[in-house]
């Protein structure tokens, strides 16, 4: 059985430099014609559950996350230049990714709190994008709670390829390794966001590394 492995972006392959928290900042600001008051915690969440956050901590009651995310992204957009100018690509991410982009035994997806269009320019900035099946991914557009963004996903999978697949999914936060336990998941930590490695061993992540700098290792976590 093939491996479906589904990649969180921001802290996991990543850092994209606070260029999608300014667009986001932006958007609602010209959307709801409210100021900007309050930052909600972005980790490991999806952005209609951040969204709903956001209009309540606001007051909003007359604007549709659709609506929001339409000028989200044109914000994204127009800087999208600007995340490999700011952020930077975590240690040993490009190796991993090319080691397991040449194996026959693994497909390689994103499952991401980011909607598909800023999730798309964020791995673009970085030469990224032949390396995934987009098609497949789990997104913060699909639903509000993480957990159902890797169902998604494999739903997603299954149907394209026409195989059941062995599922890992690899991120930075408890929220990334609760989301794949809900779905019998491989789960891999990776301590290069906010959270440590014991927290995540704590969240009951299989396997914990402190980055991917070690790409035999990770590759051999990964692939079992």
């Amino acid at each position: 059985m093939r491996r479906l492995v589904m990649w969180d972006i921001d802290y996991t392959l990543l850092r994209g430099g606070g260029v999608a928290a300014q667009a986001w900042r932006e958007a609602f600001t010209e959307v709801t014609g409210v100021a900007w008051r309050s930052t909600p915690s972005f980790g490991g969440r999806t952005d209609l559950d951040i969204c709903a956050e956001v209009f309540a901590a606001h007051g909003v009651t007359d604007c549709t996350p659709e609506r929001f995310f339409a000028r989200y992204v044109e914000r994204v957009h127009g800087s999208r230049h600007l995340f490999a100018e700011q952020g930077e690509l975590l240690p040993g991410v490009r190796a991993v990714l090319d080691v397991l982009g040449a194996r026959d035994d693994v497909v390689q997806t994103l499952v991401t709190g980011n909607v598909p269009q800023v999730a798309a320019a964020k791995v673009a900035a970085f030469d990224l994008t032949g390396v995934f099946d987009a098609e497949i991914g789990g997104y913060g557009t699909d639903d509000s709670v993480r957990a159902t963004l890797v169902r998604r996903c494999r739903e997603r999978a299954e149907a394209k390829y026409g195989e059941r697949f062995e599922p890992v999914v690899i991120g930075d936060t408890p929220n990334d390794v609760s989301a794949a336990l809900a779905n019998d998941a491989l789960a891999v930590g990776v301590a290069t966001g906010a959270t440590s490695m014991a927290e995540l061993a704590l969240a009951g992540a299989h396997a914990v590394l402190p980055d991917l700098s070690r790409v035999d290792a990770a590759v051999a976590i990964i692939t079992g």
